[in-house]
């Protein structure tokens, strides 16, 4: 019993912890028509491209919005272009944002919405990778009157 308490411990903390590698911030532009979903990288840290054109193993980030009827999601999520670097944990070279990076997704929708979602990814610095997060959100869409 105090194994499985101390290992759920110990995965609660590493989640935690990569969390606050990221500041994430969400919102809707009302001008261009996107939501927009900002990251702050802490640093020294990386956070992995939503297309990592690789299978070597870092977790992509993935941006998941959650079904609404009264929301169109309007094709994929834009990001702009990563750097492109060996990394060290993985011994290749891969698709990464430094400092901030801001994701846009252009919907379309009447009156006020609530759109949820779930944002899975993962950071690493030059050392080590911390574990796969999920953080759920929720934004506020307004027309512009």
């Amino acid at each position: 019993m105090k194994k499985s308490v101390l290992i759920v411990f110990l995965v609660l903390t590493q989640i935690l912890f990569s969390q606050e590698k990221v500041n994430w911030d969400y919102s809707y532009n009302g001008k261009t028509g996107n939501i927009e979903i900002k990251a702050e990288i802490a640093e020294g840290w990386h956070l992995y491209s939503q297309y990592l054109s690789n299978q070597i193993g870092p977790v992509p980030t993935a941006i998941v919005f959650k079904e609404n009827s009264s929301v169109k999601v309007i094709g994929k999520t834009e990001e702009p272009v990563p750097f492109k670097e060996y990394d060290e944990n993985f011994e290749a070279t891969l698709d990464f944002f430094k400092g901030n990076v801001l994701f846009k997704q252009k919907v379309e929708f009447e009156g006020i919405q609530i759109l949820e979602g779930t944002l899975t990814f993962m950071v690493c610095n030059a050392t080590m990778c911390l574990p796969p997060s999920d953080v759920t959100f929720k934004i506020e869409l307004k027309p512009i009157n």
